[in-house]
Parts: C-alpha cells; sequence; structure tokens
C-alpha cells in the first residue's frame, strides 16, 4: 500500500471559527476538519481522502491566508468512512 499524504490549505483568507478534529482522530472522505469564516459565512473545509489527522496547523480565531496550511492527514491509514478519536 503506497503511502498518501493530504496537506489541507485554505482556498481564499478567511478566520478559523472552529476546529472539528484533533491528531489522532480518523476521518473518511468527506468529513469536516475545520469551519471557516468569511464575509459572515461559514465554509466547512473538508478532507478529499480517508485517513487520520497527523497535524493541525492552525488555532481557532487566527486569521489564515490563501495557501496557508491548515491540516495533515496520513492516508496510509484508512477510515472506512467512519469517524473516531483515539
Amino acid at each position: 500500500m503506497s503511502r498518501v499524504v493530504e496537506q489541507i490549505q485554505a482556498e481564499m483568507v478567511s478566520n478559523v471559527l472552529k476546529i472539528v478534529v484533533a491528531v489522532g482522530d480518523r476521518l473518511g472522505p468527506g468529513d469536516t476538519v475545520v469551519i471557516l469564516e468569511s464575509m459572515k459565512m461559514e465554509i466547512p473545509v473538508v478532507c478529499e481522502i480517508g485517513g487520520v489527522i497527523t497535524e493541525i496547523a492552525v488555532h481557532e480565531g487566527e486569521v489564515i491566508q490563501d495557501g496557508d496550511l491548515i491540516a495533515v492527514l496520513d492516508g496510509a491509514h484508512p477510515a472506512d468512512g467512519a469517524r473516531s478519536s483515539t
């Protein structure tokens, strides 16, 4: 099995409203990682692959820029579509 790492990045200037996951959480494709706020709209940021969160690079309340790293997901640990905390 080849190792796939997803770097989840911001796609716009926004405020980190809520961090939904923690390091070690298993996620499935499409699970929400953080919720951003921009122009009074809440924007969920989701992962594209399943795996385990290995790093969270932002803090709630932080202003982030387009391209900033939000989190890292290690896809070598398939999540089978279910979320669980360790």
